[in-house]
């Protein structure tokens, strides 16, 4: 497929109306939602819900200025170089979706692994409400890496536009599942991701931390020991939460942590640690010196010890 080819299906394609169609019915439940709860004058952090959505235009004028084509033309390259293509057909979009969902995962997974990619996608854990407007409040700066994740669907042979597009519907499935007004479905909790399954997902108690990293099917946690039910009042936001409703502080104030503790590092191989490996590790030296006493704190009132 030519590269001319692949523009005009992202500016023609009827696939491209299916996600216009999954927008407006998103941003739509997202305002019955604030409707239903203005009359609310306890119950709902308005402070907080206001900064998700700030964020979120703060996040598509990024798109439109700097990210729009970032990952298009970063994919195109490695489909050009593999010798073989899948053609677009209805079972190879079903197969498609169902990579794209197992993608999903991984890349959902390795962003709380890894602390280089919590600092961006922690900025959508931070909210301790729970509701629809929390779907968009996701990381301004996601766009500059997430587009690598699909570089396997690329190798095995989906065109850019297809992985893209398949990667969209798992996204754009998930915002429906942000909210505490639709309480448990019995069996379809065991199956999809549901609002029960992703509130846990949300909280910040100690059994429901690291689970339930799934897009739309909960087939991959169960398969790797992720899987959580909701059993317990779920405890919404971090273990150690940030308290400020900036939109530029909630996006950035991960980043500010670990260049200040890079700052501190006594060794190349201990900021590359800070920096790329898992959330909690801290050299000995830092451990000595009280700084982890906080964090501690925050996970010990997490699991109820005080």
């Amino acid at each position: 497929m030519s590269l001319e080819q692949i523009i005009i299906l992202f500016e023609s394609s009827k696939l491209m109306d299916l996600v216009a169609v999954f927008f407006f019915f998103n941003i739509s439940i997202i305002v019955i939602e604030i409707i239903i709860d203005l009359p609310k004058r306890k119950g709902r952090n308005w402070k907080d819900s206001f900064a998700n959505i700030a964020i979120y235009f703060l996040g598509q004028l990024t798109e439109k200025l700097f990210l729009s084509t970032l990952g298009l033309v970063a994919l195109l390259p490695i489909y050009y170089f593999i010798p073989y293509s899948i053609p677009m057909i209805w079972w190879t979009w079903a197969l498609g979706l169902l990579a794209a969902d197992f993608t999903y995962y991984w890349m959902h997974r390795l962003e709380h692994e890894h602390r280089i990619l919590w600092a961006s996608h922690s900025v959508h854990h931070s909210s301790e409400e729970y509701n629809l407007t929390v779907s968009l409040r996701l990381s301004i700066v996601e766009g500059l890496f997430e587009w690598a994740f699909l570089i396997p669907m690329i190798l095995a042979g989906f065109n850019p536009f297809q992985a893209i597009m398949c990667l969209i519907f798992v996204v754009q499935y998930q915002t429906w599942i942000h909210t505490e007004k639709i309480h448990k479905l019995g069996f379809l909790d065991e199956i999809f991701n549901t609002p029960s399954v992703h509130r846990v997902h949300h909280g910040s108690n100690r059994k429901y931390l690291d689970k339930n990293y799934g897009g739309v099917l909960m087939i991959w946690d169960k398969l790797f020991g992720t899987f959580q039910r909701e059993e317990e009042e779920v405890i919404y936001g971090l273990t150690k939460n940030i308290d400020t409703y900036n939109p530029i502080t909630i996006n950035f104030i991960e980043y500010g942590n670990i260049w200040k503790e890079v700052k501190q590092c006594r060794t190349i191989k201990d900021m590359y640690k800070i920096i790329f490996g898992n959330l909690i590790w801290k050299p000995a030296y830092m451990k000595e010196n009280g700084q982890d006493k906080t964090n501690n704190q925050a996970i010990e009132k997490a699991e109820g010890r005080h």
